[in-house]
């Protein structure tokens, strides 16, 4: 009888999690603004038990998380119309001289691979077509909606509308006690991976716009941006960040040790924040076996897209401390953390 229930149980099992991950991703337009904003709403909890030590009412507090981050956000948005006005102000010589570099290898795969290309326009011009353009239009659009809804559902988390330890402790944990104890073990540990990701993704930013600046390559300030944006990404974003620059940097620098230099330090810049500094900030306690990282950034890639591989780990960080609080599912929580405890 016993052996009957369990076999039953890993059917359902079987069934149940593709159709969760099927409803996740039917249903992104939901679930991403609302786990994107549990994140944030945890980011500023503490300041809202300071507020509440202190007396002062819930809603005050929430008006003021709401401007730090309209603030954060003009920001953002002051610095990309910075870096926008530097490329449009740039000297059309540079796309010039980036359309002949960028013909010859064109000329040099087709020789070496046999790709073939349009040549009736220029390649550069090939990219900004009326599909690419309202493709674009597009993004913009889901991306303030989603914006939208993201502020919304921080809003009800840091008004309580949304409890986080309530639901815990009404669906999975079912005690008081372990249900707190999880929930200030996921708040210390999210709160600190979001802290460190955001300082080391601010300073990989710093450091590669100064890289820009020392070695001449133009528009700083975009790049800088672009990598700090791009480092939210856990692993794949550092890889993108260096070779999206380093090609760049071959359009207009000359294939000489300068290039060889600049292309040393972008790479230095990732490689002592992401793989050196992150981990030592991060402690001991947080690691994820890289192999689950790798699978997890699959997975959510796959069923969010860039929301997704932003949130793969701090999922995983979720799923991760839930399960070591179960005897039967503790083998896989050391699993995912590449422990043999």
């Amino acid at each position: 009888m016993l052996h009957q229930r369990r076999t039953t149980n890993i059917l359902l099992l079987v069934i149940v999690i593709p159709l969760v991950f099927y409803l996740l991703k039917i249903l992104s337009f939901i679930f991403v603004p609302l786990v994107f904003s549990m994140f944030i709403a945890l980011l500023f909890l503490p300041l809202m038990r300071w507020f509440s030590k202190r007396k002062i009412p819930n809603f005050v507090g929430v008006i003021v998380v709401i401007l730090l981050i309209v603030g954060g956000l003009k920001i953002g948005v002051e610095l990309i119309q910075l870096s926008s006005k530097q490329i449009i102000a740039s000297d059309s010589v540079f796309f010039e001289k980036a359309e002949d570099k960028l013909t010859n290898l064109m000329f040099y795969i087709e020789d070496t691979f046999g790709i073939e290309f349009q040549k009736d326009n220029k390649l550069i011009s090939q990219f900004i077509q009326k599909g690419n353009i309202s493709s674009a239009i597009d993004f913009l659009r889901k991306f303030l909606t989603m914006l939208l809804m993201t502020v919304f559902f921080v809003v009800l988390w840091l008004a309580e509308s949304i409890n986080m330890h309530k639901v815990l402790n009404a669906t999975i944990l079912k005690q008081r006690h372990t249900s707190v104890k999880t929930f200030m073990k996921i708040e210390k540990d999210l709160i600190k991976f979001i802290k460190v990701k955001v300082l080391v993704s601010l300073l990989t930013g710093l450091g590669t716009g100064l890289a820009c600046v020392f070695f001449d390559v133009s528009f700083p300030i975009f790049w800088g941006l672009f990598a700090f944006a791009i480092n939210f990404v856990q692993m794949v974003g550092s890889f993108i960040s260096v070779i999206l620059l380093s090609i760049f940097a071959f359009v207009e620098l000359e294939p000489t040790s300068i290039l060889f230099f600049f292309i040393l330090t972008i790479t230095g810049v990732q490689v002592l924040f992401g793989a050196i500094l992150e981990p030592i900030f991060m402690g001991k306690s947080f690691s994820i076996n890289i192999i689950t990282v790798l699978v997890m950034l699959m997975l959510w890639g796959y069923i969010w897209g860039i929301p997704g591989l932003i949130m793969a780990i701090p999922i995983t960080v979720f799923i991760k401390i839930i399960l070591e609080q179960f005897q039967s599912t503790k083998v896989i929580a050391n699993l995912l953390s590449g422990s043999s405890r």
